[in-house]
């Protein structure tokens, strides 16, 4: 009997199917590389996801992320998210939560629970923090590197944080991964030069609305905030879910 993933099972078979069924995977991030993460472990049928992300929808996030439209703007990420992958799925068990990973708030989140995680954050302290948390416990993630101020979508590869090059975030990453004594971490990353942005974004949110009223995190007030497109972050984010897909299913 054909169903929602009869197409997928071709791939993966009935067992690989039940594995990503039945796994429980936490994607921190829920923006335009994790948005698009979601979307393909969603249609994929994996079972059970914890989606982190403080953030709401902004105007400046329509160019690139999936769940944002007009319609969904000032809304918080990971409630339009959950409701995405319901209609995608409607047997899926998605929680979303409101949560700034950092640090300090790590301490609310046990990551023992998983099977694995995808770090799409933007931020390098969140990024160090979560690897660090996940060495610990010994449960599988890959990190999505910078996105940002690039144009080559077929320049992205797999990799160890230790044999990545060029990316700065990556360079950040290795020393302070490596002081921390965490001895591997699988990322997505590439070689190709990062752009320098024409233009500040602060020129265009003066006047217009770009932030949802009350956010605490205004896009215009972010430190170096970098341009991007509707397809590098996109191409990142379905890297990442392919390989925890076949990292789960043991392809």
């Amino acid at each position: 009997m054909t169903h929602r993933f009869s197409r997928t099972e071709l791939i993966f078979g009935k067992d690989g199917m039940l594995k990503l069924y039945e796994a429980q995977i936490a994607v921190f991030g829920i923006g335009g590389v994790g948005g698009y993460a979601v979307e393909a472990l969603a249609r994929s049928g994996v079972g059970k996801m914890d989606l982190f992300d403080y953030d709401e929808v902004c105007l400046t996030n329509i160019n690139r992320q999936i769940h944002a439209t007009t319609l969904s703007l000032g809304r918080n990420k990971v409630d339009v998210a959950k409701e995405r992958v319901l209609e995608i799925n409607p047997e899926a068990v998605v929680n979303g939560y409101k949560l700034f990973y950092t640090p300090d708030t790590s301490g609310q989140v046990d990551l023992s629970q998983y099977d694995y995680i995808i770090d799409a954050i933007d931020t390098v302290t969140g990024k160090i923090e979560l690897a660090v948390m996940a060495d610990k416990h010994g449960i599988p993630i890959i990190s999505s590197m910078g996105a940002g101020n690039k144009l080559n979508a077929a320049a992205f590869e797999v990799a160890d944080i230790y044999d990545t090059s060029v990316c700065p975030l990556a360079k950040v990453m290795r020393h302070e991964l490596r002081k921390r004594g965490v001895r591997k971490l699988k990322v997505v990353y590439s070689k190709e030069p990062i752009l320098k942005p024409k233009g500040d974004i602060n020129d265009s949110c003066a006047t217009a609305f770009v932030c949802p009223p009350g956010a605490e995190r205004k896009c215009a007030h972010r430190r170096q905030i970098p341009g991007s497109n509707s397809f590098v972050p996109p191409v990142v984010g379905l890297i990442i879910a392919g390989e925890a897909i076949k990292d789960l299913t043991g392809v």
